[in-house]
């Protein structure tokens, strides 16, 4: 076992990497603190001492993924190398896709049914996503066709279609080629180039 401090952002980051996957394999009901300890190669008195109940480390575990997911939106948001139309792809992808993989699938299911746990996170980071979202197309506004609505309206349809396609592909290629239809539907031709 590494010999960090047990409030060590990086210990804190491999706890909460372990509790995630713990969590996605045996359910926020079935995950123990034992099992969580071990799979961080940590004591059981350590990762109380970081977490002083199951909950408290099941929502901070799921923030914590959240706020990744965040993150990495964000990223796709502001590369000026791609069009809007590839910026929201990758942004949709960053948020909802990476969760079709085999091996990951658990951890979005999990996210999804964690409502109870984890109280409203997961509207307040879907709010995030969807303001981040409506910013980005907000920025270039003429390329929505006008009758299609506000940015934040367009945002929370993409969301919602995003959130359909995702339990219906059969792979991540699948995830992108139909988000990248629907945004063309929605965009004007011209976001291909800009």
């Amino acid at each position: 076992m590494a010999t960090r401090s047990p409030g060590d952002p990086q210990r804190r980051e491999h706890v909460l990497t372990a509790a995630l996957q713990v969590f996605a394999r045996y359910g926020f009901r079935k995950a123990s603190m034992d099992e969580v300890a071990r799979a961080a190669d940590i004591s059981r008195p350590g990762l109380y001492f970081l977490f002083a109940t199951k909950e408290e480390l099941f929502r901070a575990t799921v923030e914590h993924e959240l706020r990744q997911g965040i993150a990495a939106v964000t990223d796709a948001l502001a590369a000026p190398h791609l069009s809007l139309r590839e910026r929201l792809v990758a942004a949709f992808d960053r948020w909802l896709g990476r969760y079709i993989e085999p091996g990951v699938s658990d951890v979005g299911v999990l996210i999804e049914t964690s409502a109870a746990p984890v109280g409203g996170l997961l509207a307040e980071y879907a709010a995030r996503f969807d303001l981040l979202v409506a910013k980005a197309i907000a920025r270039h506004a003429d390329a929505i066709r006008a009758e299609r609505g506000t940015p934040e309206a367009v945002a929370a349809v993409l969301h919602a279609t995003a959130t359909g396609w995702k339990h219906q592909v059969t792979g991540r290629e699948e995830f992108h080629e139909r988000m990248d239809t629907a945004i063309h539907l929605i965009l004007e031709d011209r976001t291909a180039t800009g």
